[in-house]
């Protein structure tokens, strides 16, 4: 079981609730939205976010420990927006590594909320749309044809959602948080992200397309794809495969919310999007099922015809550092590759500086240690 159960950690655990960042919403809204329900759009992250380890302990606090895994047995329905009654946290499949609840489900009701948006301004013509702020404002802007179908614009919003959970990885790398002072870039680009966040983009175009209710519709995808993926029953074989790349994905040995807690990272995040599976698992001849994010409307017209995301970026973005032409602080969803790389960069160098005073703290204390045999 774990240290401490979900409706303690959300409801009691104060504190903690304040590391993991993300107001919970115990009431959502249903999916058929109308004009004043999209005039807000939701909260970048809805539900609250999952670290990927297990027993790991928060800095200032010893006395608790964050496990952030579930089971099938605990999923719950589907609630947009949120609610307690669902059983958020992470589950590991055979097929696709490391998923989160949290963040499949958010993608999805992003999805449906992107598409009743971008159907209620079908006629409207060119539209620009705030969605707030997050390492800048951001903007949306709509070109959607009078005779775009439905199922080109599940896709779009799809493809709109998984570029809007990129620039989430991105923001919280360059300093973005929603509680200030308490640095995000501990989870950044974590190996369960993307595909977690693309498999829920799926699944939330599948349930718009279903004749059931979009709640329904997503309680019974979420547990077919679980089962399609091949995740494991149970909460303690999820622990056994993340222990299997303790010191390897993650560690102990720092407390959250260091960046060194996570080992390896996931900056590969368009198309092909490939789950990290465990290495003794993938030897039993479990294939991953990789994942391709929206691309194309129809033959030949890019999704990317119709949208655009622009970011005024904040200060702490280092602009002049990151791109060799001026793009000033105003860029777009097509700047994400040089963002995504310049990050890479920066962790490259980190963990090379952390290996050179890992060695040479090593060999200080050989030195010592000979020293002490000698007297």
């Amino acid at each position: 079981m774990p240290v401490f159960p979900r409706y303690m950690k959300t409801y009691t655990l104060f504190t903690l609730l304040l590391f993991l960042l993300v107001p919970f919403r115990s009431m959502g809204l249903p999916p058929e939205l109308s004009g004043r329900d999209l005039a807000t759009p939701p909260p970048r992250v809805i539900r609250t976010c999952c670290s990927f380890g297990s027993d790991v302990r928060v800095m200032g606090l010893p006395f608790i420990k964050v496990t952030d895994i579930t089971c099938i047995n605990n999923l719950g329905k589907h609630c947009y927006l949120g609610s307690a009654d669902e059983g958020n946290g992470i589950i590991y499949a055979r097929r696709g590594g490391f998923i989160d609840l949290g963040h499949l489900r958010d993608q999805a009701d992003w999805t449906a909320y992107l598409f009743a948006l971008i159907k209620q301004n079908q006629k409207n013509g060119t539209i620009v749309y705030p969605l707030g702020h997050e390492g800048g404002e951001k903007t949306l802007t709509l070109k959607i044809p009078v005779d775009m179908q439905d199922t080109c614009a599940m896709l779009l919003a799809g493809r709109i959602a998984y570029d809007l959970s990129v620039w989430h990885e991105i923001a919280t790398w360059y300093g973005a948080s929603y509680i200030p002072l308490v640095p995000e870039r501990y989870s950044s680009f974590s190996v369960e992200d993307a595909y977690s966040n693309l498999l829920g983009i799926y699944a939330g175009i599948e349930a718009l397309k279903s004749p059931l209710p979009y709640e329904e519709a997503m309680t019974e995808l979420i547990n077919q794809k679980l089962s399609d993926l091949l995740a494991v029953s149970t909460y303690e074989e999820t622990r056994m495969a993340m222990e299997e790349v303790h010191n390897i994905w993650w560690t102990r040995e720092k407390n959250l919310p260091s960046g060194r807690v996570i080992i390896e990272r996931q900056t590969n995040v368009y198309s092909p999007v490939e789950p990290h599976l465990v290495p003794g698992q993938a030897l039993k001849n479990y294939q991953p099922y990789i994942l391709e994010v929206p691309e194309y409307a129809s033959a030949g017209v890019l999704l990317s015809d119709f949208y655009e995301l622009s970011f005024k970026l904040n200060l702490k973005f280092p602009v002049k550092k990151i791109f060799t032409d001026d793009t000033g602080r105003l860029i777009t969803q097509h700047h994400f590759d040089t963002l995504i790389k310049h990050a890479e960069a920066e962790w490259a160098f980190k963990e090379q500086k952390a290996r050179t005073s890992h060695d040479e703290n090593q060999h200080n204390t050989w030195k010592e240690k000979r020293a002490r045999a000698r007297n």
